[in-house]
């Protein structure tokens, strides 16, 4: 990704604000209500599944906006439409959830939130991956689209969708009945935070993100005494030995140009407590493989699993080994005509140098799912998406990152799920926002009043835009 270098801040700031005033008049006046909008979702994170109070909010919003909206949905899933005549349907995704990560960015507004984790005991919650910010974006074009209707045809859909983290929450929409319940969507559109520098916006080429597969792997034995280890299996021992050997599997199994990543990132036994003279008689080791093809995943799945058990055979004792699929999403990969137009209209409203490229992340999404990818689920396969990252580092982040080169600064900036991601408020609220009006303006028919501002959006001429309320 390019971070090409920015006239002053003052200079671009205004060029910005220019560019967008003219061709969405009345995006600027939603920035306050935005703001506020965010920051009592940041003061209030809630974790996957749990999101009660976020979805209030965000479906409250939407309602007070016009919107048709269905709450509860898979969950506290939130789903709105809104219809203004004949036309495609679009729909805007944004995510509720939260993740278990204790906030250190010290900002006033900074989570002290707490909620029960899976086992029960408290764990500290924080929007440390942007999710806040993507609702707020969201909430804030929906209102713009419900406010002048004149610029557009068709149906807009919003949906706010649970449990992302977990990579459930699409999943469990669908099986509720999402698209039975709503007009199914021609085109679903998100954007994602991401730290570079806030303003910008970067679309990639080929995959957005990974897909993945997380397996669990329960070794289990019967114990016994730490001194007579020869008479016992000892599964924390093969655990161990599995988790040493599983780094094989990306450096010696696959090809590098299928950019495999294989990682343990959780191993416990949980019934010796503080006790040392005691051989635990379970273990559980979890695994995840990221890879952008559906192929190399199965490779990877089969891999593991070979392995694990492999370990637990070679001891002379062997433990017994249980494997169970605990996710798996598939590749983000947007449409590339989508794309193309979204792509475009961004160049039109921000400017060439502020849309960049992106080269794909490990990270990974059930977001495919919404689409045609998701076709097993909702029987829709010819849904299209677009998907494309949002800057949300600030200057003065920037700044202080260290190294003198952009590389080196976006190696060091806190990345998502940090306890130090700090999105910029104002630039990323503000350009997300436009992000998505943008986009969805390209992507919704044309009312004959809204052709010149939208032909304005997709190609940069600066013709006269109907202000708001003008025909």
């Amino acid at each position: 990704m390019s971070t090409r270098s920015h006239k002053p801040d003052s200079a671009a700031d205004h060029e910005r604000s220019t560019r967008v005033a003219d061709v969405l008049p009345g995006l600027e006046g939603l920035l306050g209500p935005t703001v506020e909008l965010y920051l009592d979702l940041h003061r209030h994170p809630e974790l996957s599944g749990t999101e009660r109070r976020t979805a209030a909010r965000f479906a409250d919003w939407l309602d007070a906006d016009g919107f048709r909206v269905l709450r509860g949905v898979g969950g506290h899933g939130v789903a709105a439409e809104l219809r203004n005549g004949a036309g495609p349907a679009v729909l805007l995704r944004a995510e509720l959830d939260a993740l278990p990560v204790a906030e250190e960015t010290g900002v006033p507004y900074a989570s002290s939130a707490t909620a029960s984790g899976p086992d029960g005991r408290p764990v500290p919650v924080m929007h440390a991956c942007g999710h806040d910010a993507h609702l707020a974006c969201v909430a804030a074009a929906a209102r713009w689209l419900a406010g002048r209707r004149d610029r557009w045809r068709g149906t807009l859909l919003v949906v706010g969708q649970p449990a992302e983290e977990t990579l459930s929450g699409a999943r469990a929409l669908l099986e509720d009945g999402l698209y039975d319940r709503i007009t199914p969507p021609d085109e679903v559109l998100a954007q994602h935070t991401a730290p570079f520098p806030a303003g910008m916006v970067a679309h990639a080429d080929g995959p957005v993100m990974a897909g993945s597969v997380t397996l669990e792997v329960l070794f289990e034995g019967d114990g016994g005494h730490v001194a007579t280890p020869h008479l016992t299996a000892d599964p924390l021992l093969a655990a161990a030995g599995a988790v040493v050997r599983l780094s094989a599997v990306a450096a010696r199994e696959a090809d590098p140009a299928e950019r495999l990543v294989v990682t343990a990132p959780s191993l416990r036994t949980g019934d010796t407590g503080r006790i040392g003279n005691v051989i635990a008689t379970r273990a559980v080791l979890q695994v995840t493989a990221r890879a952008f093809a559906e192929a190399a995943l199965d490779r990877a799945a089969a891999a593991v699993e070979r392995v694990v058990r492999a370990e637990a055979a070679a001891a002379a004792v062997p433990p017994r080994v249980t494997v169970t699929v605990l996710s798996r999403s598939g590749v983000t990969l947007p449409d590339r005509e989508v794309t193309a137009a979204v792509r475009a209209a961004h160049g039109a409203l921000f400017g060439a140098a502020r849309v960049t490229g992106w080269p794909g992340s490990a990270a990974t999404e059930d977001f495919p799912l919404l689409t045609g990818s998701g076709a097993h689920l909702h029987g829709r396969p010819g849904i299209r998406g677009a998907y494309w990252m949002l800057g949300a580092t600030g200057p003065a982040q920037w700044a202080a990152a260290p190294g003198t080169g952009a590389a080196a600064k976006l190696g060091g900036l806190p990345a998502n799920h940090s306890p130090r991601f700090l999105p910029s408020v104002r630039l990323t609220l503000e350009t997300g926002t436009a992000a998505l009006v943008s986009a969805a303006l390209a992507r919704l028919g044309r009312s004959e009043g809204a052709q010149p501002g939208v032909r304005a959006a997709l190609t940069g001429e600066r013709a006269h835009l109907p202000a708001a309320g003008e025909s």
